[in-house]
């Protein structure tokens, strides 16, 4: 059988997004039908419209998503139908050579669904990191499928699908923030306070927030910082080392992903700290440091993918702190939009308007089933 539901596409590179009719086939072996409940919209899915990730247009776009099990197929024990989920890109496969170290979060053969979802005329879709949760149902891997509490408002934790859940991780995994310690990011969006709001669920005493803009400064700050710097007015090195002794930070965390953005980075941390980087870089982008320097202040220069996340092991973790007041995750949901309000969800987001414009589908139509085209 295959579902005809509505989902947004985007058929060529910096086309306007359309809201359209798509066929999603049952599952197979190893796959989950999944009925979307929210989805935000995030730079991911701009960067995709844009044609920054990748040329096989036509895209199904949407990824940071809820939603609730329909149906599974052949072998899979993950999940079952009912079961409230966030989605994942990344299905560890248990048996890789990361897998195998016991270091699943940097599993090398994560799975998407082997069948693939059309719109009417037969052409294939690929949708954004393997998920497509701009639709009223997508078909993804069973391992791509979160099992989480349904207490929890869905358009809040599913951001944890991705964005925030970067900037969580990059604080708690990659930078290994501990108790006491000082952080400095730079860059507010929403990858960047969700960093200080991660610097803050660690223990951190000392959390900076750097960025050209005063209004993401008092954002970041409602969400943990202790102190805020426009880098417009200050120079940001400097700044960071007067708030934290003259040393520097323990762990600055660029959520920019521009080399003059990093050098501040590498210059703002303490000697042996630590910088990590998870802003994205386009591929033209060049970085030049004195070797001299790299050796000399010690510590670590580490790239953050996802926040290093597991998701079995840290989204639950991360709902519950979210249940209980620790983790504000509703602060992140600036506005709540319907299926056909994506193109200009886009375009609030280049105006730097929101942290995140999260799509809610309330229910579910099933526009038609059929039989599967021959």
């Amino acid at each position: 059988m295959v579902h005809k539901v509505k989902a947004v596409v985007v058929r060529e590179k910096n086309a306007p997004v359309s809201l359209e009719t798509i066929l999603v086939p049952d599952p197979g072996p190893g796959e989950a039908l999944v009925d979307i409940l929210t989805c935000g919209v995030c730079h991911t899915d701009l960067h995709y419209k844009l044609g920054g990730i990748g040329d096989e247009f036509p895209y199904l776009l949407g990824h940071e998503a809820t939603g609730v099990v329909s149906s599974v197929g052949e072998g899979v024990t993950e999940v079952a139908p009912g079961d409230r989920v966030i989605l994942n890109w990344r299905a560890v496969c248990g048996q890789c050579r990361a897998c195998a170290k016991g270091q699943p979060q940097y599993c090398f053969n994560t799975a998407n669904a082997t069948q693939k979802m059309t719109l009417e005329d037969g052409t294939e879709l690929s949708p954004a990191l393997g998920i497509g949760a701009f639709a009223e149902k997508t078909l993804v891997a069973a391992g791509q499928c979160t099992k989480v509490d349904e207490d929890a408002d869905p358009a809040a934790v599913g951001l944890l699908g991705c964005g925030v859940m970067a900037g969580i991780g990059a604080a708690i995994n990659t930078g290994g923030v501990k108790r006491g310690e000082s952080v400095a990011v730079i860059g507010c969006g929403g990858v960047g306070i969700a960093a200080i709001a991660g610097a803050k669920l660690a223990g951190a005493t000392t959390i900076i927030a750097v960025d050209i803009d005063d209004n993401k400064i008092e954002m970041a700050r409602s969400l943990g910082a202790t102190h805020g710097v426009n880098s417009r007015t200050a120079d940001p090195v400097e700044a960071i080392r007067e708030l934290t002794g003259g040393n520097g930070a323990d762990v600055v965390i660029e959520a920019v992903g521009r080399p003059e953005t990093y050098k501040q980075a590498f210059y703002a941390r303490d000697l042996a700290g630590r910088v990590v980087l998870v802003g994205v870089p386009t591929p033209e982008m060049q970085l030049e440091l004195p070797l001299l320097d790299v050796f000399g202040r010690g510590g670590s220069l580490k790239s953050s993918w996802y926040g290093d996340c597991l998701p079995s092991r840290d989204f639950p973790m991360l709902v519950q702190h979210y249940k209980q007041g620790n983790l504000d995750l509703d602060a992140f949901v600036s506005e709540r939009i319907s299926i056909d309000q994506v193109e200009e969800a886009f375009e609030k987001m280049h105006e730097g308007k929101v942290l995140r414009s999260v799509v809610e589908i309330s229910s579910v139509v099933e526009i038609e089933s059929a039989a599967t085209p021959a």
